[in-house]
């Protein structure tokens, strides 16, 4: 299904993958960048991300590089940038994604944060699944010109009443560009964090990605829950589950990791496994790996953020 194939626009790590996508509270660092922009700010630390996200059925690749700073100055900042190829001898969709995340900690307890985003999609072929249809921005877009090219933002907060406790709030797309490829959301998430468990929930609304039989947009929900354990201090352990309201959909996943003081390997996998119907189950596998700068003493911390929040940042 193109929504399941596209995955809402969503850019996904491998620690977000495998905890169901439930990181709207605690996903900090790179994760943070990609789901919940104030939370970029919640650890001191300057990490450089590769990443690759594969969808065997959807026939859809994406891979990705980016950076997070949050230890030169007070305000953090992210910037990445991924390319995408879904369906290539198909719909033959591609497409550019470039972001940059700034957070700011107002407190040792709240923190803001907003992301700009620009994306150039185009889909240049045919749809595959028979209905005879010419290209057209229904079908499968037009060769001679982008099916999107916009610029939009997304803003959260993050609240810490305790250490270990912290609530997320995020609203995705916020110019409302009217269409599922950039939809308009908004939910959050709360979640636990210690040094070696981490448990958050999150709910989502979806306000323009499906329609009714009338045309008009209709809100659907997407809810997520995931876990994670750091066993031996080195390899994290994960799993979570998600349901998606606008596809009737429950899919699991799993994951598992390798982190060193200087780097972090990741993968996960996602697989729905009911609702899925008429189109087949979906899976999607998710790489990716992280440098950790800031352990190598090259980067040098001002102390201007204050005490961030100590939670774990990978």
């Amino acid at each position: 299904m193109p929504e399941v194939g596209f995955n809402y626009g969503e850019v996904e790590t491998g620690r977000s993958a495998g905890m169901g996508g439930a990181l709207r509270a605690l996903g900090n660092a790179v994760t943070g960048a990609y789901y919940n922009p104030a939370n970029i700010a919640l650890t001191r630390v300057y990490h450089l991300q590769a990443l690759a996200a594969i969808g065997p059925e959807a026939r859809r690749q994406t891979y990705g590089v980016a950076a997070v700073d949050s230890v030169s100055g007070r305000i953090a900042g992210a910037l990445s940038g991924q390319y995408g190829v879904l369906d290539p001898d198909g719909v033959r969709r591609r497409w550019t994604d470039v972001r940059l995340a700034l957070a700011l900690p107002l407190s040792d307890k709240f923190y803001v944060g907003l992301t700009g985003k620009y994306l150039k999609l185009s889909d240049s072929g045919s749809p595959r699944l028979g209905f005879g249809l010419p290209p057209s921005f229904a079908a499968a877009g037009l060769a001679d010109q982008s099916t999107v090219d916009n610029v939009t933002f997304d803003a959260g907060i993050t609240v810490k009443p305790t250490e270990q406790l912290a609530i997320g709030v995020v609203g995705a797309n916020l110019t409302n560009p009217g269409h599922g490829f950039q939809p308009l959301t908004f939910g959050g998430g709360v979640g636990f964090g210690s040094t070696d468990v981490t448990v958050e929930g999150d709910l989502l609304a979806d306000f323009t990605t499906f329609t009714d039989s009338t045309g008009k947009s209709r809100t659907t929900v997407r809810g997520m829950l995931g876990l994670e354990y750091l066993a031996a201090d080195h390899f994290p352990l994960r799993a979570g589950y998600r349901y998606d309201g606008g596809q009737k959909t429950h899919a699991l996943s799993i994951g598992l990791g390798y982190i060193d003081p200087q780097f972090s390997v990741d993968i996960a996998l996602r697989r729905t496994v009911s609702g899925s119907e008429p189109y087949g189950p979906a899976t999607t596998i998710i790489i990716d790996l992280q440098y950790f700068v800031e352990a190598t003493g090259v980067v040098r911390d001002s102390g201007a953020m204050g005490a961030a929040a100590r939670a774990p940042s990978y």
